[in-house]
């Protein structure tokens, strides 16, 4: 389809976000933010936590506007939390997916943007299989409209990333004094892109890539990591450590690809492999887990998690930035 082509697509993405004043419209990638407006993200979240037993912060900044969340892929945690984030600052939330869309029909993706213009919806919440989607559809929509990319092929999921850096900045303060070790299908993870773009630019102290050689992402595709093979030397003195789900439904027929039990004896984060980091290191994956396989479950259940942490700070992420994109409508 000539409206996600990824080249295309993603021409002057990092532009098309803000508007002429600098704020910011729309997310499509963390590619090209600046580290002012990302700590802002982060400060503004943290304003939306409450701790366990309290009642969920609110807000009425979206009171009269409506938010559509559009998930043409299958989604559990980012669905629930902008659908409770949207509500949770008074928008109007509808929900759709490909299940039930017009689109499964052959409706094409404009047609179907358009019909949701026609009825008022202010913000979209893009999910797509299909790189490019997201930054096709903001460079289509009206002026008012803002478009959030919920997860976009494999190429970029900047919620996600503005989550995992969130929960790494509680735990381990300065990024500057970090060694982060994101683990597993680097590339076909648009977890692992977006999470590394947010890194590079707050000023990681080091950033290493840790996978099978053929699931290694693409050569300078996230410049400064460190792209290493063996487990023991990428998770050496790590203060944060990421494990990623292999990405069987991105890869196709892609060779080389190590069967379960050896991926998680020579990638698989465990109770043992954990020695090689430091001992107040914590321990992250985006969901959903593959225990066993790339994360051993005790261990995702243990003290050094903060997998948990990572799905609350989800919602209060995707408040701070649907509460962001509302102020730069009610500034126009």
């Amino acid at each position: 389809m000539n409206a996600a082509n990824p080249i295309e697509a993603r021409k002057d993405e990092a532009a098309l976000q803000l508007d002429a004043s600098g704020n910011l419209r729309h997310l499509l990638t963390l590619k090209g933010l600046d580290k002012t407006l990302l700590t802002d993200i982060l400060d503004d979240a943290q304003q939306y936590l409450t701790e366990p037993g309290e009642l969920p912060a609110r807000g009425k900044s979206l009171a009269g506007r409506t938010v559509a969340n559009l998930f043409f892929e299958a989604s559990t945690r980012t669905r629930a939390s902008f659908d409770l984030a949207g509500k949770r600052l008074g928008a109007d939330v509808l929900n759709l997916d490909v299940n039930t869309s017009s689109r499964k029909k052959g409706e094409s993706i404009l047609d179907t943007i358009y019909t949701l213009e026609a009825m008022h919806v202010d913000i979209m919440v893009v999910r797509d299989a299909s790189a490019g989607v997201p930054a096709f559809i903001a460079r289509h929509v009206l002026p008012h409209v803002s478009i959030l990319n919920a997860g976009e092929s494999d190429v970029s999921h900047p919620t996600q990333g503005l989550l995992d850096i969130l929960t790494m900045r509680q735990h381990k303060g300065a990024f500057k004094d970090l060694t982060v070790a994101i683990v597993g299908d680097i590339r076909h993870s648009r977890v692992a892109m977006s999470t590394s773009h947010a890194l590079s630019t707050l000023g990681v102290g080091e950033l290493r890539l840790i996978s099978p050689p053929v699931l290694a992402p693409e050569p300078d595709s996230v410049p400064g990591a460190r792209v290493i093979d063996n487990l023991k030397d990428g998770l050496a003195g790590a203060d944060v450590v990421m494990a990623l789900r292999i990405q069987r439904e991105r890869i196709g027929n892609l060779d080389g690809i190590p069967g379960i039990d050896e991926y998680f004896a020579n990638y698989g984060i465990s109770h043992e492999s954990m020695k090689f980091a430091r001992p107040d290191a914590i321990v992250m994956h985006p969901g959903p887990m593959n225990r066993g396989i790339e994360i051993e479950g005790s261990l995702a259940d243990g003290p050094q998690s903060v997998i948990t942490q990572q799905v609350t700070n989800g919602v209060a992420i995707r408040m701070a930035v649907l509460d962001r994109v509302g102020k730069t409508m009610a500034a126009r």
